[in-house]
C-alpha cells in the first residue's frame, strides 16, 4: 500500500476538533433545534451537489427498492438525532450532553443483537454495564443539581438512540453504495425531513442575523464534512478501531472548548461519569487478543 502523504493521526486530531466544534456552534446559533439542523444538513446537501452532479448521479440507478427504504428510514432517524441533541444542548451543558451522545457504541451492540442476532460475548455486556453506570453518573449529577439538565441528559440520550438506528439501516445500504452518493441520497432525506418538522413546529426559518448564518454554514461545513471526511479518509490507513477511539476525545475536546467559550465548569458527577463511560466504551472498543498478541511477541 502506498504510504500516506502525512501522518494519519495528524488528520484523525484535525476531525475530533472539527466534531468537538458541532456543540459550540449550536450553542452559538440563536434559533430553535430543528432550525438549526434543517440549516447544518441544507447547507451540507448544497456543498456535496456539484461533486454529486459531476462523478456519482448515475450511481443512484444502483438503487433498489429496499436500499431507497433503509436509506429513507436512516435519514429520518439522523434528522431526529440531530433536533434531540441540538435541542439538549439548551438544558443540560456540552460536556454531558457530548458525553452522553458517544454511548453510541454500547446502543448499537443492543440493535445488533435484536436485529442481527449476533452473540453477546461477556466483554461486550460488562462493558456496557460500565459505560451505563457512568451515564446513570452524570445524569443522576445533574438532577440533583437541576431538573432541566437531567431532562437535556434524556433528550441527549434518545439523540444517542436515533444515531444508533440511523447507523443500523444504512450499514446495509453502504456496502453496496459510495460514501458520496450514499452520504448525499442520506443527507437529502434528512433535509426534506427537517424541512417539514420546521414547517409543523411553526418555527422560522428567518430571517436570522449574518452570525446565526454564519454558524449554520460552520456547522455544515467542519462537523458534517471535514470532520467525517477526515475520518474516511485516515481508515484506509488505520484500523476503525484507532477512529472509535478517537472520537472517544470529542467530548474532552468540547467540554474544554465550553469551558473558554461559556464558562462552563465541570462538576465532579460529569468528570467521574465521564471517565466510566470513557472506560466502557474503550473496553467495547479495544481487542482484547490482539494486546495478548502484542504483549506476547514483546515477550518473545
Amino acid at each position: 500500500m502506498e504510504k500516506p502523504s502525512i501522518h494519519p493521526y495528524i488528520p484523525i486530531l484535525i476531525g475530533v476538533i472539527s466534531v468537538a466544534l458541532s456543540a459550540i456552534f449550536v450553542k452559538l446559533a440563536v434559533a430553535d433545534a430543528g432550525v438549526i439542523a434543517f440549516y447544518r444538513m441544507f447547507f451540507s446537501v448544497l456543498l456535496m451537489l456539484p461533486l454529486f452532479l459531476l462523478k456519482y448521479r448515475k450511481e443512484v440507478l444502483l438503487f433498489s427498492k429496499k436500499d431507497w427504504l433503509f436509506s429513507a428510514i436512516a435519514g429520518i432517524f439522523l434528522a431526529f438525532h440531530f433536533i434531540l441533541w441540538f435541542e439538549s444542548l439548551n438544558y443540560t451543558s456540552v460536556a454531558s450532553s457530548t458525553v452522553l451522545v458517544t454511548l453510541q457504541p454500547i446502543f448499537a451492540f443492543v440493535g445488533t443483537y435484536f436485529f442481527f442476532k449476533e452473540r453477546l460475548s461477556l466483554k461486550t455486556i460488562l462493558s456496557a454495564v460500565i459505560a451505563i453506570s457512568g451515564s446513570v453518573i452524570i445524569s443522576w449529577g445533574d438532577f440533583q443539581m437541576s431538573g432541566t439538565a437531567f431532562y437535556g441528559d434524556m433528550l441527549a440520550l434518545a439523540g444517542c438512540a436515533f444515531i444508533t438506528a440511523y447507523l443500523l439501516f444504512g450499514q446495509e445500504v453502504r456496502k453496496r453504495i459510495s460514501l458520496i452518493t450514499y452520504t448525499f441520497v442520506l443527507y437529502t432525506i434528512s433535509t426534506i425531513t427537517l424541512f417539514f418538522y420546521v414547517l409543523i413546529k411553526g418555527e422560522s426559518f428567518g430571517p436570522y442575523a449574518s452570525s446565526d448564518w454564519f454558524w449554520f454554514f460552520m456547522l455544515a461545513l467542519i462537523p458534517n464534512l471535514l470532520g467525517h471526511s477526515l475520518f474516511n479518509w485516515a481508515v484506509k490507513w488505520v484500523s476503525t478501531n484507532v477512529i472509535s477511539i478517537a472520537i472517544l476525545f470529542e467530548p474532552v475536546g468540547a467540554s474544554i472548548l465550553a469551558y473558554y467559550v461559556f464558562q462552563e465548569k465541570l462538576t465532579a458527577t460529569q468528570i467521574t461519569g465521564g471517565i466510566v463511560v470513557i472506560a466502557g466504551i474503550l473496553l467495547f472498543i479495544i481487542d482484547g487478543k490482539k494486546i495478548k498478541r502484542i504483549l506476547f511477541l514483546k515477550k518473545a
